[in-house]
């Protein structure tokens, strides 16, 4: 396998950052191409027929074009859903995202969780089965946020998110009964990390937020111990599916964080 071979991370969006920063922490000179679906975008609004059939036939698209080492779907609706279809079709290492319930459960002290997703993820059975398994003395509480990733890609693309909005996607949690008792807010989608700061402003005092990128980011060091890299950081490829006035805002902005590539698929 060459040096140059990259880690391919695929979301929605510009979600997967959230994934891409704790993987260059762990592995800084990984060859990095992030690809967006904004043509697809956004995944948590759609059935999951539609997620099923969509997800597989671009990463096979993706492979074939720049024969990664490895695939990360950035991404907890596509992962919850297509991620066994993808394994199945791909000749190669593939990474999900699922939603942070175990730390979340060790963390918290009231044994009340807040799980923060796309409406698609929140209503998986991966989810019921998660929380069964890793949070069985808990309650979870569950909220899905389309305006919340929204929020995340406008604020790559210039726009802060007001405050106000971001406070009334957390009411969805809080405004639940026994929302009051939440201490751990599980980020399950990975756009919502990119916003963490705002909400952390506006939340309860003591309420901690987690999700699942460090734990991909160990995950994706693991498979590729032992694999050669290049012996300096090398620039990222960013790709979408579409490039209109946002995507070009949103690659203004990530041409200084180490994706100074743009293509469009």
């Amino acid at each position: 396998m060459s040096d140059l071979a990259p880690i391919l991370f695929f979301d929605s969006g510009v979600g997967g950052l959230s994934v891409v920063a704790p993987t260059l922490t762990l592995l800084p000179n990984a060859p990095v191409v992030y690809v967006a679906d904004s043509a697809g975008f956004p995944y948590g609004t759609k059935s999951e027929a539609e997620i099923a059939a969509r997800v597989p036939a671009l990463l096979g698209r993706l492979v074939e074009r720049y024969r990664p080492r490895l695939v990360v779907i950035a991404c907890n609706t596509a992962s919850t859903i297509a991620l066994p279809v993808v394994r199945a079709a791909l000749d190669l290492p593939v990474v999900g995202t699922v939603p942070a319930i175990k730390p979340a459960a060790a963390m918290s002290r009231t044994r009340v969780i807040g799980v923060l997703g796309t409406e698609a993820t929140v209503r998986q059975p991966y989810v019921d089965d998660l929380a069964a398994r890793f949070a069985g003395d808990c309650l979870v509480l569950r909220h899905g946020s389309a305006a919340l990733v929204e929020l995340a890609e406008g604020a790559l693309a210039g726009t802060p998110p007001p405050q106000g909005a971001v406070a009334a996607e957390l009411d969805g949690l809080f405004g639940q009964p026994g929302g009051d008792r939440i201490d751990v807010i599980v980020n399950a989608c990975t756009h919502f990390p990119l916003l963490e700061s705002d909400m952390a402003a506006v939340a309860p005092p003591g309420v901690r937020f987690v999700d699942g990128g460090p734990g991909i980011a160990r995950r994706i060091a693991f498979l590729t111990d032992g694999q050669t890299w290049p012996a300096t950081p090398q620039p990222g490829r960013l790709v979408f599916t579409r490039i209109a006035g946002r995507e070009r805002a949103i690659a203004a902005t990530l041409a200084g964080r180490g994706l100074p590539l743009l293509e469009q698929l």
